[in-house]
């Protein structure tokens, strides 16, 4: 399922993330509709807990930003942190970081293609491909729910 484009003009209102199968799915009117194969933080196993940790966060948040102008091929905003995620850290005395993304491979590096799957290289991020990027920004609105589960 996951070479396949997104149908045209679809809106996707809902993603959920499997963080253990590398996935993340796109959902439009309950219905999966594709199913990406994705890169997460360089230590992909638990929550994050605070800025540096090198993971990805888990539970429910929401898409909060489009950016067409980063370090990576587009991205969505995820609206880490929220309360929970800001007490975990004040409690290890760490800072609780930010900037959790759905992007694309890195602009110097447009060429790694579905390579970049091989391992976890982000900082905390979900990548995917930049074709997949191109169609996620498309399709997937700002206000999206977004699930990230182990």
């Amino acid at each position: 399922m996951s070479e396949r484009s997104l149908p045209e003009g679809i809106k996707i209102d809902h993603l959920v993330v499997h963080k253990s199968e590398r996935k993340l799915e796109a959902y439009s009117k309950g219905e999966l509709v594709k199913s990406y194969s994705i890169s997460l933080g360089k230590t992909p196993v638990g929550d994050k807990q605070y800025e540096g940790d090198n993971k990805t966060p888990e539970g429910r948040y929401t898409i909060n930003d489009k950016n067409l102008n980063s370090a990576y091929y587009k991205n969505l905003g995820v609206s880490y942190p929220n309360a929970a995620n800001r007490r975990e850290a004040a409690r290890l005395g760490k800072p609780v970081g930010g900037d959790i993304k759905i992007h694309g491979l890195p602009n110097k590096m447009p060429f790694i293609g579905r390579m970049h799957r091989l391992l976890d290289w982000t900082a905390g991020c979900m990548a995917v491909t930049n074709d997949e990027m191109e169609e996620l920004y498309r399709a997937v609105p700002v206000g999206t729910p977004i699930e990230i589960k182990p």
